[in-house]
């Protein structure tokens, strides 16, 4: 009986020995987290400014030449001399291709010559007319005879100028489709003819914008084929009809083009200004978060400037001159509306305030928190997709 009481108490004596070594080592820890203070978060932020927005509104259009049109012959023939090179720019009225005409050219001097021997008899016979040699009736057959003869020959000329093609305006010239010796059927392309400066784009609004828009108003435009480049125009015509299916207007707009940059069927991006710039207080998107009770940022800064949550008890400052701790305090605002990757804030934040713009997920109302600015989100007005 004896022995099982002594194991039992040395049993007793052993779980108290490791439980208060157990339980030493706890209360360490807890006293080791306790002086390292509260937990800090990592953020980036940035600092809440004035920009001046212009109102505008925005579209996909097509670009389109002023002119442009593909160049054929109106008659068969075999191409005889091409007087262009691919790609060069070219007069108005410009021989372009000749076509073999020396068959018709043949024709025409006999046709000539019949309109040559048909006005001599005329003259000869006008002459006997006024001597009362010969009748009324043979002075107007002569008469006719000469006015068919230079018909003909009018009309042959007209055919032999049709084995020229000529450029219609002036313009920069395509890629040659034909060769020398070749057969040209009626109608076949020769080569496209374009008038680049100025350049038309094509675009569509919703009819709610009719409103704001007129003839004479600026645009800008930009090509994914030239980035960081703007080109400016304004709008020139506004189509007097609503597509029914749609329920946009469709506008035609002028391009300046110096350098042949555009070329037709481009798409671009259209940006049609429509007032004055408006300040407004702005933010990246990803600053702000949206829920149910409303849209929030956090405002960073040191306790006095920034009242942490009164649930929070924020760290004792030391005495020392190391700078004070930051933390965040969530603050509700009024978004407005936003540009690109910023939104604008109407109300609830100063300029100059620093806000919270990435990490904000894992914050809390008086959370202690580190500034990294090494890395930012986005905050461009204007972003554009990334070639991969």
């Amino acid at each position: 009986m004896k022995r099982w009481l002594v194991l039992g108490a040395v049993v007793v004596g052993l779980t108290l020995v490791i439980g208060g070594v157990k339980g030493y080592g706890i209360y360490k820890t807890i006293q080791g987290f306790k002086s390292q203070g509260a937990p800090k978060f990592t953020v980036s932020t940035a600092k809440v400014e004035f920009q001046d927005w212009l109102p505008q509104m925005s579209a996909v259009g097509s670009l389109r030449a002023e002119r442009g049109a593909d160049l054929s012959a109106e008659v068969a023939g075999t191409v005889d001399a091409i007087e262009f090179r691919s790609g060069e720019s070219v007069k108005a009225g410009q021989v372009l291709v000749r076509l073999r005409a020396a068959d018709e050219v043949a024709h025409l001097e006999s046709l000539k010559a019949n309109a040559t021997l048909a006005e001599i008899t005329f003259k000869r016979d006008k002459a006997q007319f006024e001597a009362e040699a010969i009748s009324q009736a043979v002075l107007d057959t002569d008469a006719a005879t000469l006015r068919g003869a230079k018909a003909q020959v009018a009309e042959q000329q007209a055919l032999i100028d049709k084995k020229l093609v000529r450029a219609p305006f002036s313009g920069q010239m395509g890629i040659r489709a034909v060769d020398v010796g070749q057969y040209l059927a009626a109608g076949t392309k020769i080569v496209t003819l374009q008038q680049l400066d100025p350049i038309f784009v094509d675009f569509s609004l919703p009819q709610q914008s009719l409103s704001q828009i007129r003839v004479g108003q600026k645009i800008n435009v930009v090509s994914d084929a030239f980035p960081d480049k703007t080109f400016n125009g304004v709008i020139s015509a506004l189509d007097p009809q609503i597509d029914a299916d749609t329920r946009n207007v469709r506008i035609r707009a002028a391009l300046t083009n110096p350098g042949r940059e555009l070329l037709p069927g481009m798409y671009a991006n259209v940006r049609v200004e429509v007032g004055a710039p408006v300040r407004y207080l702005t933010l990246p998107q990803t600053a702000v978060a949206y829920n149910p009770y409303g849209a929030t940022v956090y405002i960073v800064g040191p306790p006095s400037a920034v009242p942490a949550n009164p649930h929070t008890t924020a760290p004792a400052q030391s005495a020392s001159s190391s700078p004070p701790p930051l933390i965040a305090k969530q603050v509700f605002v009024t978004t407005g509306a936003t540009r690109g990757d910023q939104v604008a804030i109407l109300k609830g934040i100063s300029e100059g305030d620093e806000v919270v713009t990435s990490g904000q997920i894992k914050l809390r109302n008086g959370a202690l928190v580190t500034i990294n600015n090494s890395v930012q989100p986005s905050s461009d007005p204007d972003p554009a997709p990334q070639d991969k």
